[in-house]
């Protein structure tokens, strides 16, 4: 599982690396209209590792999976293969409202998708395994899908509002989740 999900991402990143058009020109005036494409694409590339990051340690507790868990992990990547095009969309369309808020979307339902992956294997592996106290809890875990559904409101006042909240929420889970690595 670990590795096909590793396959999956490193296919993710490529599509949105590709997905960036390089300006023709030589002066720095015809990079400019590929900057929104680029802070996009940077946005995305520091979530989606976020994402990798953690589930990368996470999966190094899971003892065994089975297809509930499988099922879990295809939603999550679901989701995620989804932000090349709302990376792409946003960036195309210099943040405007409606491609943001489908950003966040995508965000908020990749945050809900990891979540019920927690899940799945701690239904799998029991409470009281020594993966569901490596899991143990998180205020990130709450804190996340909370800033993303506060921006997706956000961005229809202001859509640089709703890109704050993708900045925070990134920047709380930039240093990794350390709880798989403690135990």
């Amino acid at each position: 599982m670990e590795a096909f999900s590793d396959g999956v991402i490193a296919i993710i990143l490529t599509i949105m690396v590709l997905e960036m058009k390089v300006p023709h020109g030589h002066s720095l005036e015809t990079l400019r209209p590929v900057v929104p494409v680029f802070l996009s694409y940077i946005l995305s590339f520091v979530h989606i590792g976020i994402y990798w990051n953690n589930h990368h340690h996470m999966l190094q507790r899971v003892t065994h999976v089975g297809g509930g868990v499988l099922w879990a992990n295809l939603h999550l990547l679901f989701w995620l293969s989804l932000m090349p095009f709302a990376t792409g969309f946003m960036g195309e369309n210099d943040f405007a409202q409606i491609p943001v808020a489908l950003y966040l979307v995508d965000l908020l339902a990749c945050a809900m998708a990891y979540f019920l992956l927690e899940r799945s294997l701690i239904a799998r592996h029991g409470r009281d395994s020594e993966f569901a106290r490596a899991l143990g809890r998180s205020w990130k875990d709450k804190a996340s899908p909370a800033i993303y559904l506060a921006a997706l409101g956000l961005t229809f006042v202001s859509s640089w509002l709703g890109l704050l909240g993708v900045v925070t929420v990134a920047a709380i889970w930039f240093i990794p989740d350390r709880r798989f690595e403690r135990a």
